[in-house]
């Protein structure tokens, strides 16, 4: 059997209809993921639709599709192999969606690839998608800059996108040296897997090349066991079975371990006793790894989703405060102190308290703009004080950054994100 590739996730985000669909359409059916067989039965669905045109999007809002109605995905759909990757292209691209899910670590994305329109540029959700991204620790990202067929392939107008998209990547504290852009034309099809005498300006990579340019992230191995647990099932003749997906450390059978909050607020310990992934036994679990587990001393009661295990000499810090560094994306009026929206850190969703607004910041820089301000407003940076209403695992940012981003909605939306920077342990 040959040696399996190195596994990256890759999430494509952009503004709404800038084509990040039928980038990946094209990504997959160039190539050779998708067979012109089922290309061809999205292009009739979506002429049937009156969405002439559409067939390459098709094959991810398919995927979404199948996702909700729980059907297991012929893999080929959304694994796709290059010369030196496999990867896993996440998240159907709806904008809630993409968040909820980079936040709550059902999907770490290793790499990012943001599409901008040639036609378009930098809109609303291109700003937000990049802050998110840094926030959120997204390490590596490509700028494709779309639709090059409809401003007649000029290197001028993705010239000037480039430069308008580097200004806001380093506001938002990305090094532009580490951020590659490429042309591409989605629909027609132009450099994303096949070069283009359309763009022979450029010289550069197709968007398919550049993907293998992508840095293989180090597992954090090194650092202290975290595993957020995602759900908890009994099953007969196994008994409490959580499931969960390894964050940090590693995770041994015969490991004594500890689960908190827990129900009681005191955490729960235990001692592994197997480990399942992918259906098969294994001895031992990774950071990536998705398992399923079962601990002597853990009853099904005992423990929720959005508790966290970790070994018993070092347990998940339990906060009964925290301060951290937000951005406020998207609130309706402003933020005081008081406003008590939910939190949703690892797979955790707590309703939390500002306590104290202590300055706001400039996000590129880290400078302080204005101590104690009264109230934050769209596009603030600040640092705040943050009280869970109930007990929360949550870990400082240099510690462990795996466990400490987080978003905060309120009414179905995303209002901020952002990563703990210091934490006072609950006694």
């Amino acid at each position: 059997m040959a040696k399996e590739k190195p596994h990256l996730n890759l999430v494509f985000i952009g503004h709404v209809d800038h084509g990040k669909s039928t980038t990946v359409g094209r990504l997959l059916f160039d190539s050779g993921a998708i067979t012109e067989q089922a290309l061809r039965k999205l292009r009739e669905k979506a002429e049937e639709l009156g969405k002439k045109g559409f067939e390459f999007a098709f094959v991810m809002d398919n995927l979404k599709e199948e996702r909700e109605r729980g059907v297991t995905i012929d893999l080929s759909h959304k694994k796709f192999v290059t010369d030196k990757y496999e990867f896993t292209i996440i998240d159907a691209p709806g904008h809630k969606d993409f968040i909820k899910n980079m936040i709550t670590g059902a999907s770490q994305a290793d790499a990012a690839v943001l599409v901008v329109a040639a036609t378009d540029g930098v809109m609303e959700q291109t700003k937000e998608h990049i802050w998110l991204s840094r926030t959120l620790g997204v390490g590596q990202m490509i700028i494709a800059v779309n639709k090059m067929d409809a401003v007649k392939y000029e290197q001028a107008r993705f010239n000037k996108v480039k430069e308008d998209v580097s200004n806001v990547l380093k506001t938002a504290g990305f090094k532009l040296d580490t951020v590659a852009f490429v042309p591409i034309a989605s629909f027609p099809g132009d450099n994303v897997v096949k070069k283009s005498s359309n763009l022979g300006w450029y010289t550069g990579p197709t968007l398919r090349e550049q993907l293998d340019l992508l840095k293989l992230p180090e597992k954090p191995t090194n650092l202290p066991l975290r595993l957020p647990i995602q759900d908890v099932y009994n099953i007969t003749g196994i008994g409490v079975v959580p499931v969960g997906r390894v964050e940090t450390g590693i995770m041994k059978i015969g490991d004594k371990v500890i689960v908190t909050p827990g129900r009681e607020g005191k955490g729960v310990p235990g001692e592994v006793k197997t480990i399942e992934m992918h259906h098969e036994q294994v001895t031992q679990a990774e950071p990536g790894d998705n398992i399923g587990f079962n601990v002597r001393g853990i009853g099904k009661k005992d423990i929720a989703r959005g508790d966290v295990l970790g070994h018993t000499d070092n347990p998940p810090t339990v906060a009964s405060e925290f301060t951290a560094q937000i951005v406020i994306l998207n609130h309706p009026t402003v933020i005081t102190a008081g406003y008590t929206p939910v939190f949703h850190v690892h797979t955790a969703q707590v309703a939390c308290q500002f306590v104290e607004l202590v300055k706001t910041i400039n996000p590129a820089t880290g400078e302080t703009l204005k101590e104690k301000p009264d109230m934050l407003k769209n596009g603030d940076a600040a640092i705040v004080k943050i009280r869970p209403t109930k007990p929360m695992v949550i870990e400082k940012q240099k510690d462990i950054p795996h466990m400490a981003r987080f978003a905060i909605r309120d009414a179905g939306s995303t209002v901020a994100a952002g990563m703990c920077i210091d934490v006072t342990k609950k006694v």
